[in-house]
């Protein structure tokens, strides 16, 4: 059961499109898993083409440049349809919809689907950790990581922002247990040490925007993959 959602001030700045790009990202596969906060979406989304109806219909006024430019558009030729391998190979990525670690297959939220071309490969780490990095294009680091039953990531707080999608299974953080859809932000003010026992393990997608701060001895353990963890 989803217990942790986005927060009102984040699903109105979704919707509103105001929010950051890795925000965004987050924000929308959570709502792919989430029915509760796809509602909301919608009612939220629907309020605000209204109000701005509302106001395009108060300031209605005639612009014969709107007119020329609907013109120019409706007399643009037709883009020619994609030849026989361009849509053989959107069909071969639109099909992608997993992905596969040592055997067990995983099915990503929609949103997420156009990452899984992105996605680098596994790598494994201490604490029984395996770690795919994800190159989204733009600024932070995201990772689709995955705890074996009794993996964990050493104590750690923030410098910057994490935020944690749970795609599969549950984990615990010593602040709180999480399931499959939960929406996990954390900043400086909180330290946890992720943990999972659950019999099928735990497959999240992360978003860091700075390094984090290992609070543990075991740390050092970190250092040699440091690169693969942050980048």
């Amino acid at each position: 059961m989803i217990k942790f959602h986005p927060t009102p001030d984040l699903i109105e700045q979704f919707v509103t499109g105001t929010l950051a790009p890795a925000e965004s990202l987050m924000v929308s596969a959570h709502c792919d898993m989430c029915k509760y906060c796809r509602e909301l979406v919608d009612d939220k989304t629907a309020e605000f083409a209204m109000d701005h109806l509302e106001l395009e219909n108060a300031a209605e006024s005639y612009d014969p440049q709107f007119d020329l430019m609907l013109a120019n558009i409706t007399q643009q030729p037709v883009a020619e349809a994609p030849d026989v391998q361009t849509r053989k190979l959107s069909a071969a990525q639109t099909m992608s919809t997993s992905i596969e670690l040592d055997g067990k297959t995983f099915e990503l939220p929609k949103t997420l689907h156009r990452l899984i071309q992105k996605k680098g490969n596994w790598s494994s780490l201490v604490g029984k950790l395996w770690q795919a990095p994800v190159d989204m294009g733009y600024d932070g680091v995201a990772n689709f990581i995955y705890m074996e039953k009794g993996g964990s990531v050493p104590e750690h707080t923030h410098r910057g922002s994490e935020m944690t999608l749970v795609i599969n299974g549950e984990f615990s953080d010593g602040m709180n247990e999480y399931d499959s859809g939960d929406f996990i932000y954390m900043n400086g003010d909180h330290t946890h040490a992720p943990a999972s026992n659950a019999n099928e393990g735990c497959l999240v997608f992360s978003i860091v925007d700075q390094p984090l701060h290992f609070t543990s001895g075991i740390a050092r353990l970190l250092n040699p993959f440091s690169h693969l963890f942050f980048r």
